[in-house]
Parts: C-alpha cells; structure tokens; sequence
C-alpha cells in the first residue's frame, strides 16, 4: 500500500511589528487553493508530552463583531467533534448549552 501525502499550506503575510496583515492558505485534496482567511485556530496534539500546542491568528482588520462569530461557530464546531470523537452525548450537549448562553451573552443569536 502506497502511502500519501496531502499538504496544507498556510502563509501568514505580516507587518513590520510580526502583526498578520494576511492569511491564505491551501488545502488541494479538500479543492482549496489560495483562500483568504481573517482568522485561524489551530490545535495540534503532543501526544508524547500530553500537551496541546496551539497557534492563534487573526488579521489586524478583523471586526470584533466577526472575531465573536468566529468563537461562536469555532466553539459550536468543537462540540460536533468532541461528540463524534467520544460518543459523549452528555457532555456534548452540555457544550453546546453553553454555546448558547456564549451566544445569547454576546447578542449573537438571531431573533426567530
């Protein structure tokens, strides 16, 4: 069996004082090439040192308004795979409670 490859790029264009300015990134086996991108959470896991390394960017442009969406959704997104990594409806659904009052705090939830 033949093993392969599937890059995913990021570049990160920065000011003069290492603020991110761009972000741009490609993910060609999942049909992403060059994308613009205001903000980015990545999550790796040091399985070795049971330590989660992390990287946070966001464009100096970026709205707070979005940056709160962005959290929102960012968070909504983790309980959908903290379910399906775990089956751990319980505690799934109790993320996603608190996604709402995080919403309703915020006043991002739209009236129905």
């Amino acid at each position: 069996m033949t093993k392969k490859t599937s890059p995913i790029k990021i570049d990160v264009t920065v000011d003069e004082n290492k603020v991110p300015e761009k972000i741009i990134w490609s993910a060609p086996d999942g049909g992403i090439e060059n994308e613009e991108a205001q903000a980015m959470l990545l999550a790796l896991w040091d399985g070795e040192q049971q330590e989660t390394l992390r990287m946070d960017l966001w464009i100096k442009e970026m709205p707070v308004d979005q940056m709160k969406m962005f959290f929102h959704q960012t968070l909504l997104t983790m309980s959908d795979t903290y379910l399906r990594a775990t089956q751990d409806d319980k505690m799934s659904a109790t993320m996603k409670d608190f996604c709402d009052y995080f919403a309703e705090k915020l006043n991002l939830k739209k009236n129905d």
